[in-house]
């Protein structure tokens, strides 16, 4: 008879990522109020009390973390090299972006829609962080250090299009396919800078390196 496979026990920073992986995976296709401790416990394979061992502070512990997760993961979305063309860079860090919607489509719009019964000050608090950090990002690529208000209001306007188009194209059934939603999505911010340019000198310099680049 083979010899069975040695039980190993999970450290306590494995144990805590299991816990999170099976929430994070329950919150993708569920709302956050529709996923209780024993969904938990029993998508990770424990026991409900070792759930609590790890989160005492219950579901609404446990959910924050879990965001807190996912939060990072679309944080790193818009991390992307800054080298080459502007634009096929800001195309790669979307599709990082949409393919993370599309793996997480229940979660991200429970998150983003709000209304759920664990979103508190806390939980507005990290999703108001990525949009932060992913604007930061963006004055990174387009190699600005100190942005204008005209600018800032134009690259937090283009996230907030980015965010509403996600949640449309998961209403719509994931229609048109995510090729095509990208590269809109990459003309829109140039259709925003371009507007934005006529009224603002820093970015009419910053359309003009763009477009340079493109030649």
């Amino acid at each position: 008879m083979p010899a069975a496979p040695a039980y190993r026990r999970l450290s306590v920073e494995e144990r805590r990522s299991q816990l999170l992986d099976a929430a994070l995976t329950l919150f993708a296709h569920r709302a956050p109020e529709d996923v209780s401790l024993d969904d938990v416990a029993e998508a990770a394979g424990v026991s409900r009390p070792l759930v609590y061992r790890y989160f005492p502070g219950g579901k609404q512990q446990l959910y924050e973390a879990a965001l807190r997760s996912a939060a990072e993961e679309l944080e790193h979305c818009f991390d992307e090299p800054r080298h080459g063309p502007l634009l096929p860079r800001l195309a790669r860090a979307l599709d990082r972006y949409l393919g993370f919607v599309g793996r997480h489509d229940a979660g991200f719009s429970a998150l983003l829609q709000g209304g759920s019964v664990v979103e508190t000050s806390r939980t507005t608090a990290i999703v108001d962080g990525v949009r932060r950090a992913a604007a930061e990002h963006i004055y990174r690529h387009l190699g600005v250090a100190a942005p204008g208000p005209r600018l800032r209001m134009t690259v937090r306007m283009w996230i907030t299009a980015v965010e509403a188009a996600s949640l449309i194209w998961l209403d719509e059934g994931k229609e048109p396919d995510v090729e095509e939603l990208r590269d809109w999505l990459v003309e829109q911010f140039v259709a925003v800078l371009t507007v934005t340019a006529a009224r603002d000198a820093q970015t009419a310099q910053l359309v003009r390196d763009a477009l340079a680049a493109r030649d």
